[in-house]
């Protein structure tokens, strides 16, 4: 009689909710404080303007990032539980139809009439609600919305990002401010890509172009309109 192997298994989707809010974070704190600090120089600021322009995107980003996370997956949180709450009214009032729901969504994957109805059968005596929303709703534990842990961490992704153009601000020499933080945070756009790639399964070269390209062109236009303002002005 063989042996049942049972082996860990580390699926990189349990990482899809802190990954996007840690990756988007950090991704726009370089794009937005970087684009800020060379649209700032650009216009022929000084150093020391530059620097307080740059750290008041810091803080004034991470509080946005950190509002919008949490307003964004707070509302996706109240429609989970407004779906939930309506599927506990139906389990409740009409527990014959939800159990042939149930048994027709597995029957449309592939499983035979008589066991899938089984399966639901047995998925219902042991918890309806949960068999309900992770089948016929889609929620479960690895995608349901989690407003604080999104929130915080985009806000302290995005602290981390912002600071690294920032401190190309205060060991760049005045003359070559542009370039060093431009140059400095494309490859920080890299780095990020790289690793958020890794952590996600994806392909890295394509990861690492993606955040390179948009990057490098916000930095572009804004040092084009900051160019343009400061001759004017």
């Amino acid at each position: 009689m063989s042996r049942l192997r049972l082996h860990p298994e580390n699926h990189l989707v349990t990482r899809i909710g802190w990954l996007r809010a840690a990756v988007l974070g950090a991704n726009d704190g370089i794009i937005s404080t970087a684009s800020l600090i060379v649209g700032v120089a650009a216009a022929a600021a000084a150093q020391n303007d530059v620097l307080i322009a740059g750290a008041a995107g810091l803080v004034a980003g991470a509080m946005s990032m950190a509002a919008g996370e949490y307003v964004s997956v707070s509302s996706q949180s109240d429609t989970e539980r407004a779906d939930l709450a309506r599927e506990t009214k139906e389990l409740r009032e009409s527990p014959a139809s939800e159990l042939d729901e149930l048994a027709e969504i597995y029957v449309k994957r592939g499983v035979d009439a008589a066991l899938a109805r089984q399966v639901a059968q047995q998925l219902m005596t042991k918890d309806a609600l949960g068999a309900h929303a992770r089948d016929e709703l889609g929620i479960s534990d690895i995608t349901t919305a989690r407003p604080v842990q999104a929130a915080l961490t985009s806000a302290a992704t995005f602290s981390v990002g912002a600071a690294m153009p920032l401190l190309m601000v205060v060991v760049a020499p005045a003359a070559v401010l542009v370039p060093v933080v431009s140059v400095a945070s494309l490859a920080f756009l890299a780095v990020l890509g790289a690793i958020g790639a890794k952590a996600g399964g994806a392909d890295i070269m394509r990861a690492t172009a993606r955040v390179t390209f948009w990057g490098a062109l916000a930095m572009a236009l804004t040092a084009g309109i900051g160019k343009i303002f400061g001759t004017v002005i």
